[in-house]
């Protein structure tokens, strides 16, 4: 009998969520499985993958062929990497220490990895945010100059009307000053 190490999908429609399972490579995607080995969710960013790594490691070392999605989440999380380190010990290529200290090494570097990427997640968001507050914040301030202008010929009417009346006050005295001219003219001739 052939296992194979792959995904079984929940969930509702849209939102798939998988179990990593072991199971015989002839039964359904979603029938009789052998042992449920973790979980799969690939709607949160990252995706959250939950592996019991011992089992599964155990199951990768007696044969168990992973799918080439489970193969790709088995490498995400150190197993394969893992048995490829037990491989070169079998072969004396490393001592037991040598091999967990490159396996510790690629951990911390991976745990990096994956922080980063959240942080850098978390700084995108931030910026949408900052940047859809800006825009927001220039759209009210179009608005609010949109609506002064309309608001202000009501304000130049009056202001027109003040001017008019001052330019019916001021070409009064012109009238006078004008005859005044005249006789400068007179005089001047």
């Amino acid at each position: 009998m052939s296992t194979k190490i792959r995904l079984q999908r929940f969930g509702k429609k849209g939102k798939p969520f998988f179990h990593v399972v072991v199971a015989d490579s002839r039964s359904p995607r979603d029938g009789k499985f052998i042992e449920r080995l973790g979980s799969y969710n690939p709607n949160t960013n990252p995706a959250t993958i939950e592996i019991n790594f011992d089992k599964t490691l155990d199951w990768v070392n007696k044969g168990a062929e992973p799918t080439d999605t489970c193969r790709a989440i088995l490498s995400y999380k150190g197993v394969l990497y893992k048995k490829h380190l037990q491989g070169g010990v079998k072969k004396g290529a490393l001592t037991e220490e040598q091999a967990e200290a490159k396996f510790a090494a690629w951990l911390t570097g991976k745990d990096g990895q994956i922080e980063g990427k959240k942080e850098n997640l978390t700084k995108s968001k931030e910026e949408v945010k900052k940047t859809a507050l800006a825009a927001e914040a220039k759209k009210n301030a179009d608005r609010a100059a949109a609506l002064a202008i309309k608001n202000a010929p009501v304000a130049e009417e009056v202001v027109e009307e003040e001017v008019a009346s001052e330019d019916v006050a001021e070409e009064t005295p012109a009238t006078e000053e004008a005859p005044a001219t005249e006789e400068n003219k007179e005089e001047q001739a």
